[in-house]
């Protein structure tokens, strides 16, 4: 049974997460995404993140943005799912892989499809890992270098540094240059 929130009554708590799924859904499914490269794992690491947060509503007053917070919550799990053992066993591109997947494209790759920016879409996901977080948050969340500095960990300077790189990886990718990973 969850400790009884200050800030959210136990009977509020319900509506508190729906808000957050509804507000937030999307760009976290998104954001997850951008990890993983796989539509369902992305959804399901969404659903573990809402659950981590009906779990810690209790710390609600000592977070400063409920947004950075998920993000973070977000982003940890990513890479908790990118360093599981399971995840590095299985090859997802593997021919048994091809078969199962179903041949109607996710809701993500629908979108990509139709979208003018596919091209910059799928170059962005190229990118290694350090600088498409930066310029996924950075330009498809906007948020601030002093945010996602907060939100990583990261010192702003060490940030400029990998924005200005991915900048230039992501010119190479779309010039159809260099495919290689710093």
């Amino acid at each position: 049974m969850p400790r009884e929130n200050k800030f959210i009554p136990d009977w509020k708590q319900d509506e508190w997460l729906e808000q957050l799924m509804n507000q937030y859904g999307n760009q976290l499914t998104n954001l997850a995404f951008s990890y993983l490269k796989d539509w369902g794992r992305a959804q399901e690491v969404v659903q573990d993140v809402f659950v981590t947060c009906f779990h810690r509503a209790h710390q609600l007053e000592e977070i400063r943005s409920v947004e950075a917070w998920l993000y973070r919550i977000t982003i940890n799990k990513c890479k908790d799912v990118l360093k599981s053992s399971w995840f590095k066993r299985v090859i997802v591109g593997s021919p048994l892989f091809q078969f199962l997947r179903s041949k109607e494209p996710t809701p993500h790759e629908h979108m990509l499809q139709n979208s003018e920016d596919e091209q910059l879409a799928q170059c962005v996901l190229q990118l290694p890992l350090t600088y498409r977080e930066v310029i996924l948050l950075y330009y498809y969340e906007n948020l601030t270098i002093p945010e996602i500095s907060e939100l990583l960990d990261v010192n702003q300077n060490t940030l400029r540094t990998r924005l200005k790189r991915g900048r230039e990886k992501l010119a190479q990718l779309l010039e159809g240059g260099d495919h290689d990973e710093r």
